[in-house]
C-alpha cells in the first residue's frame, strides 16, 4: 500500500534523518587504517544512543536471510557492495568502505548510505564512487511531483551505462516512513515515464550500487547476507531518504544544520 505523508509527518522524519547523517559522518572519521568493523560499529551505537534513535537494522530478519542482522550499520568493503557484517575485519590502506545506516525517533524510520577510501584510495575509486554519487542525485533530481518511478530509475541506470558499470535491480530503493522499507520499490535501472506517478508527500530511499567490473551479476557469502560483485570487483553504494514535495525533492539526511534541503532542478 502507497502511503502519502502530511508536511507534518514529513518533519517528523528529520529527526532520524539527522541521527543517520551523524553516524555516517562518525563513522567516516572513525574509519582509519588497522579499525575494525566491529568498532565502527560500536562507534555508531554510542551516535545512536546520543540522538535517541533505534537502530533499524539490528535483529532485522527478511526472508532472504537465514539470521536476523547482527549489526547497527551494514559495513561492506571492496568487492561488498551491500550487506556487510560488522566483524572483527581489520581496515587496510587502500580499502573501499560502504556504510549503510538505518534509525528511527518516535516512530519514524530514515536511510542512508556512503562509500569512501580508507588511506591512500586504489586506481579507479575515486572514478566509481564520484558516478555513484551523480547517479544518486541525478535520482534524486528526478524524484519530482509528476513524473514516475521509472523516471528516477532510468536517471540511476543512465549513469551506471555511460560509465560502464554493473547494477543489478535485485535491491534497490524503496518507500520508507513508519517501516523501514515501505512501498513502492524503486529499481536501480528502469524506463523512462513508467511505473507510478510521483504524488507529494511520498518519501522513498534512493540507493544506487554500483560495481566497477561491469558485470551485472552478485552472489551472497556463507553469511547469508553479504552481497559481493562475482568477479571480484569493487562496488560502491549511496543512498539518502528523499521526500517527494510540491516545492521539489526534499533531502531528510543530509546532515545539513537544517536536517533536509530542496534540490534544484533543471
Amino acid at each position: 500500500m502507497l502511503e502519502l505523508k502530511t508536511p507534518g509527518e514529513i518533519d517528523a522524519m528529520r529527526p532520524p534523518g539527522r541521527a543517520v547523517a551523524a553516524v555516517l559522518a562518525a563513522v567516516r572519521a572513525a574509519a582509519q587504517v588497522g579499525t575494525r568493523l566491529h568498532e565502527l560499529d560500536e562507534v555508531a551505537r554510542g551516535v545512536l544512543r546520543d540522538h535517541a534513535a533505534t537502530p533499524t537494522f539490528l535483529d532485522y530478519h527478511p526472508s532472504f536471510a537465514p539470521t536476523p542482522y547482527p549489526g547497527v550499520i551494514c559495513t561492506s568493503v571492496n568487492d561488498a557492495a551491500l550487506h556487510g557484517i560488522p566483524d572483527g575485519y581489520r581496515l587496510r590502506d587502500g580499502d573501499l568502505l560502504s556504510i549503510d545506516c538505518g534509525a528511527a525517533v518516535d516512530g519514524w524510520t530514515g536511510d542512508a548510505a556512503i562509500t569512501f577510501s580508507v588511506g591512500t584510495p586504489r586506481a579507479g575509486d575515486a572514478r566509481l564512487v564520484e558516478c555513484t554519487t551523480a547517479a544518486l542525485r541525478a535520482g534524486i533530481e528526478a524524484a519530482v511531483v509528476g513524473n514516475r518511478i521509472g523516471d528516477v530509475s532510468a536517471a540511476i541506470g543512465g549513469v551506471a551505462r555511460a560509465a560502464g558499470y554493473g547494477l543489478h535491480t535485485d535491491f534497490g530503493g524503496h518507500g520508507i516512513g513508519r517501516e523501514m522499507h515501505e512501498a513502492p520499490s524503486i529499481p536501480n535501472d528502469g524506463r523512462a515515464g513508467r511505473g507510478l506517478p510521483l504524488r507529494a508527500g511520498l518519501v522513498i530511499a534512493i540507493e544506487p550500487w554500483f560495481m566497477a567490473g561491469g558485470v551485472d551479476g552478485y552472489r551472497i557469502d556463507a553469511d547469508g547476507w553479504t552481497l559481493r560483485s562475482t568477479d571480484g570487483s569493487r562496488a560502491a553504494h549511496m543512498e539518502h531518504t528523499v521526500a517527494v514535495t510540491a516545492g521539489g525533492p526534499l533531502v531528510l539526511t543530509d546532515g545539513s544544520a537544517q536536517a533536509g534541503h530542496h534540490v534544484v532542478t533543471a
